[in-house]
């Protein structure tokens, strides 16, 4: 990746963990316990392909033939929808 993109994309990470720690403060100073983060991905079965649907917008991110590797990328999208970056084998990067 180019040197600029990757400052952007570690910039737009920072803004984001900012974001999450100032929320998780500001219920922490009123006394209410913060709202449980929805699922954004769901896998779902369609003929003999388990596809991964994005529940906001209905539209299929992939699909893969066992349920096992169904699972595997809807939580890799999951993360890195959090800014974490996860490659499809597991191990951090």
């Amino acid at each position: 990746m180019h040197q600029l993109l990757q400052q952007r994309v570690d910039g737009v990470a920072a803004l984001r963990a900012r974001a999450s720690i100032a929320t998780a403060a500001f219920y922490q100073l009123i006394g209410r316990e913060q709202p449980v983060q929805q699922i954004r991905y769901q896998v779902v079965t369609k003929g003999n392909a388990y596809h991964i649907v994005e529940r906001s917008s209905g539209l299929t991110k992939g699909f893969r033939w066992t349920w096992k590797e169904a699972i595997n990328f809807a939580q890799v999208l999951e993360a890195r929808a959090d800014g974490i970056k996860l490659s499809l084998s597991g191990e951090r990067k």
